[in-house]
């Protein structure tokens, strides 16, 4: 089976704003449908959404029933007020409130919870994120309340630090992951946290002339030298392309072949276990 373990519905892989704003006055179903075809086409049957407040993956998930395609959505993803993810999500600005939206969710029919802890990389300086991580008892304290409702946890974070105290507070899985260590790898590989590390997202930018292309470069080395390491410790990964991201399309396939140049001859088997463990847990 082909499985994209990390979507965005609402983004088309161009311009974020005009992507929204297809969207904005009630999702374009014809759109979704074609996309969705698209992904039929390829051979996926297994989608998992990063989440969006305008209703596009709920939709794509009604949609995708008769067409064989198994597809996880969390509604909206929650971001805390004044911290990256608030184009896309609901927000909150403590812990009452984000305990508010995570039991609508469960009112509303989230397959699962989606949480933002981190800024983006920034691209053009390698080692550097828009935003560091929020603390680690905060991060515990999300996970938590999530976990309590019933509900399996995507996280949306990078550098070091942040991932280790997602994995220590039990998250499920862990998208993107800029910047890891040896502690923040083997965490994870404890905590049996799925990283979907979104090659892709770095990958595509090469020779397009927008960011730095020596940082770049450096991005993606060091993501992949990480993705290496974790694929020989043990350590469960899954594919997620962040398809709708710049430069990444619907129905790509950079992130498969970015990740079995990692993972080397053991990737068909490194990637299915992932997989298996992202279908059972989301």
């Amino acid at each position: 089976m082909l499985a994209d373990c990390h979507i965005h519905m609402i983004l088309d892989g161009q311009y974020w704003k005009s992507a929204i704003e297809r969207h904005a006055q009630a999702p374009d179903r014809s759109w979704i449908l074609e996309i969705l075809q698209g992904y039929k086409d390829c051979g996926f049957t297994y989608l998992r959404d990063g989440g969006d407040r305008w209703g596009a993956g709920k939709m794509a998930r009604e949609l995708s029933k008769d067409m064989g395609i198994c597809y996880r959505t969390p509604l909206a993803p929650l971001c805390k007020k004044g911290h990256y993810g608030a184009f896309i999500g609901q927000t909150y600005e403590n812990f009452q409130e984000y305990a508010q939206l995570v039991k609508k969710a469960r009112e509303d029919g989230a397959d699962f919870i989606k949480i933002m802890i981190s800024g983006l990389m920034d691209f053009d300086r390698y080692g550097v994120l828009t935003e560091e991580g929020f603390p680690e008892e905060e991060i515990f304290q999300l996970v938590h309340i999530a976990h309590e409702e019933g509900f399996a946890v995507m996280a949306h974070a990078n550098g070091a630090k942040c991932v280790t105290a997602a994995a220590m507070a039990g998250v499920d899985s862990v998208e993107h992951g800029a910047y890891l260590d040896e502690e923040s790898l083997w965490a994870m590989k404890e905590a049996g946290t799925v990283w979907v590390p979104t090659l892709s997202t770095v990958g595509n930018l090469r020779g397009k002339g927008r960011f730095s292309e020596e940082a770049v470069e450096k991005i993606l080395e060091s993501a992949e030298e990480n993705v290496a390491r974790f694929g020989a410790i043990g350590g469960l990964i899954a594919p997620g392309s962040d398809a709708g991201a710049w430069a990444v399309p619907h129905g790509c396939m950079t992130e498969q072949a970015l990740l079995e140049k990692c993972l080397g001859e053991g990737a068909e088997g490194i990637l299915q276990k992932g997989t298996k463990a992202i279908i059972d847990k989301f």
